[in-house]
Parts: C-alpha cells; structure tokens; sequence
C-alpha cells in the first residue's frame, strides 16, 4: 500500500540550499520497511456544549511494517529540554529497544493514544499476544502541545482515532504540514506541523539510509534562521504577541537501517540537537524536545525464548561522523520542510487567534536579500 498526497512546495523545490542526498521520496519512509500513518481532525465549529474547534490528530510510525509479529528494533534516546513526555523511554534506556509502533500526538491525549496503541498491538499481533497473557506492551508515545489552535481540554481524540492512524500506516511520500499530530501545532509563530526528510549515504562501500519525522510546534519568531539566514527578525509582522515567545515543543524520530547498537543511537538521537538548532532554537524553558533514534537492522524475533546468545552486526564508531552529519541535515529540513506545507489556520469567530503559514515567496525574496552570495 502506498500513499496517494497532493504534493506541496518543499524546501528543494524552492530552490532552498540543504545538503545531501535524499532518498527516493525524501521522507523516513525511505528507510526500508518503516511506514507511517495519519488520522487528521479539522473542525471549525466547536462541538456541543465547548467553546473551542478540534484541530488535533495522530501521527504513528511503524518500524517493520509488514510483519505479523513485532520485531524488537534496537533504539536511543535523547532529552534536549524536557518540558514533554515520551513515553517507554526509560526502558530504551536500560534495555536498548522497543517494540511496536511510535505514535505522536498532542499532549492531553497521551493516555488514549497509549491505550489504543496497546490494544490495537494486542490484535496486529494476536499471534504473540493473544496466545500469552503474561507478555507486556510498552509502546512509545510522544506529544506537543496543540492548545492555541485546539479545544485541547476536550478531550476530543479517541481510541478510534488512534487506530485510524495505525492502520493507515503506508510506505511512499508522506504527507506533511497541518496532518496527523501535526495538526494544530505552530513553529517559530508560524502555522507548524509534521515534516520530514531522508538521506542516503555510502558506509564502507554499501548502501543505507538515514530518515526523520518531525512534529514542530517549538521556537520563536526573532529566532526562526533558514538556510542560515535569520528570516524571523524580518519577518515580525501578523503574528499575535503571545505568540512570539517560546510555548511549545518538537519531537523528532530518527530511522535507519544502518545496523547500531543502542549506545550508538543514543548518541545519533543527541544530533538531532544540532539539527533544530540550525533553524535557531536555543531550546527554550517551556519546550519538550525530545529525539528517538531506531534501526531496522538485525530484526531478530522476540527476545523472550531466543536463546543464551544473539549474534549482531554493529557499524564501526569510527566511521560514524557522515551519518551524523546526515542526521543534522535531515532535522533542519524536516523542520523547514513542515513549516512550507502548513497552511494558515483559526480566525474564526471561535478562536483567539490565526496563526498563517510562512509566505513562500517573501522567505524566498528575504534569502535573496539576506543570503550571501
């Protein structure tokens, strides 16, 4: 299955100068066997008896997507700042792996996202579940807060909405902008979301791939730097004070199928810090910026039963400086990337405020201006 998305302007296609060699659709999804799935909720009007409209959703990322059992991938983990939650990732941390999906979504609906992931594991893979009560569920999911541009108090997403995503996971171009858990977040003052990038890299002599997902609701407006060019302070106008300031977070999910261990994705996921601050986040007090770093190399079946010894394949330490480099890059233009395909959104008689997308053709007439030649 692969997914059908009208394409919008990315960073490339105006021309913008990120480094690097992307994969076929320059997503995550370019590493092999990871797919990702949406569920967007867009409704202008309050629902009864709220006084706020929905704009929220969830966005999973499936690791292996075509198996019928779930396939430990070894994983790392990062903090930057951690005004946010991801959960499972104490047990990252001590056991280097998850299984499962990753889900993102904002932040009052961790809990329902939690709970439908572990249900909807229990009947993908009812083959292993369903045949041991005493085997355990841990998936990891992430959030940012999506409170300005929804009634995030109501409560609205549902177990429903949650599989919906799960089981629309796809390979192919992802859809980016107002979608998914990106739906009703806001970066750098301006309409955010959900983006991503791909890169492809040689590591002695053979081939792989290293993938991010973004979801972008961090930064402030004076900060906001593309293509190294501090757009953001030019860029002051038709946007609310309040929102100006640092109020939200980024989770960002790295995929690769370059075989690492879990100590080695760890230190992967800490690049991601780079990468967001190329587009000029300090990481400010009240952002969760939260990085995962997962391979889909050695796909051993469940542990539990595997035997005394597991043999592994491991990259050399030594020779990991271009994939971090990769990594950086593809984290500054998923962010740049979720920001071009946003569209405005709020402004109705029942929001606070409208926050518009960035204006493609005066970031492009300011990098002309600004960007040396």
């Amino acid at each position: 299955m692969t997914i059908n998305i009208t394409t919008k302007p990315r960073g490339r296609d105006l021309g913008l100068p990120f480094a690097g060699r992307t994969g076929t659709h320059n997503a995550i999804t370019d590493v092999s066997g990871v797919g990702v799935g949406f569920r967007t909720i867009i409704e202008d009007v309050p629902r009864s008896g709220r006084k706020r409209p929905v704009r929220t959703g969830v966005t999973a990322i499936l690791p292996h997507m075509h198996s019928e059992t779930p396939i430990p991938v070894y994983a790392g983990t990062h903090r930057f700042n951690g005004n946010g939650e991801m959960t499972g990732t104490h047990w990252i941390e001590d056991g280097g792996y998850f299984l499962g999906p990753v889900v993102i979504t904002n932040t009052h609906g961790v809990g329902m996202a939690h709970h439908a992931t572990v249900k909807w594991m229990i009947d993908r893979y009812a083959s292993t579940y369903q045949t041991d009560d005493f085997l355990w569920i841990m998936p990891v999911i992430a959030e940012t807060y999506d409170g300005v541009l929804n009634d995030i108090n109501g409560l609205h997403l549902t177990e429903a909405d949650v599989r919906a995503a799960l089981d629309s996971v796809a390979t192919g171009p992802v859809e980016e902008g107002n979608c998914g858990g990106g739906t009703g977040m806001i970066a750098y003052g301006f309409k955010g979301g959900t983006g991503t990038s791909s890169r492809t890299i040689e590591f002695d002599d053979r081939p792989y791939t290293v993938g991010v997902l973004v979801q972008a609701n961090h930064g402030q407006r004076d900060w906001l730097t593309i293509a190294g060019v501090p757009v953001g302070k030019h860029m002051q106008d038709g946007t609310p004070q309040s929102q100006m300031l640092e109020r939200g977070s980024i989770i960002v999910v790295i995929a690769t199928d370059l075989p690492m261990m879990p100590h080695q994705l760890k230190r992967l996921a800490r690049r991601a810090t780079i990468g967001i601050g190329r587009n000029g986040t300090p990481g400010g007090n009240n952002s969760g910026d939260i990085f995962l770093a997962f391979s889909t190399a050695n796909a051993h079946p469940m542990l539990y039963g595997s035997g005394g010894h597991l043999a592994v394949e491991m990259v050399n330490d030594e020779l990991l400086d271009p994939v971090y480099l990769a990594t950086v890059d593809c984290v500054e233009e998923a962010v740049v990337n979720a920001m071009l395909a946003a569209e405005d959104m709020g402004g109705t008689a029942y929001d606070r405020f409208k926050i518009s997308a960035i204006e493609h053709d005066r970031l492009a007439a300011l990098l002309r201006e600004l960007r040396p030649s």
